[in-house]
């Protein structure tokens, strides 16, 4: 584990204090659990957006496709 100086907003600090007490957890434990979290987050946020850039990469090229297929269903189809 890494030690880390954290400076807070006292707004936060209070809230989390109250909270923590109430579910009886230690506020180390809460602030991991809460970055960890934030963490998963932000990676699906990073996520989408590089499938995003990708999808719009590759969409010429499936419509292209798309149309290849569908030449052949329709060749298939007057058969």
């Amino acid at each position: 584990m890494k030690n880390l100086s954290l400076k807070m907003d006292d707004d936060i600090y209070l809230e989390t204090e109250r909270i923590t007490s109430r579910i009886k957890k230690a506020r180390n434990r809460y602030i991991n659990e809460a970055v960890d979290l934030y963490n998963q987050f932000n990676k699906r946020k990073l996520l989408k957006k590089q499938l995003s850039k990708e999808s719009s990469l590759t969409a010429p090229d499936s419509m292209e496709a798309l149309l290849e297929f569908e030449k052949l269903i329709d060749g298939r189809q007057t058969i």
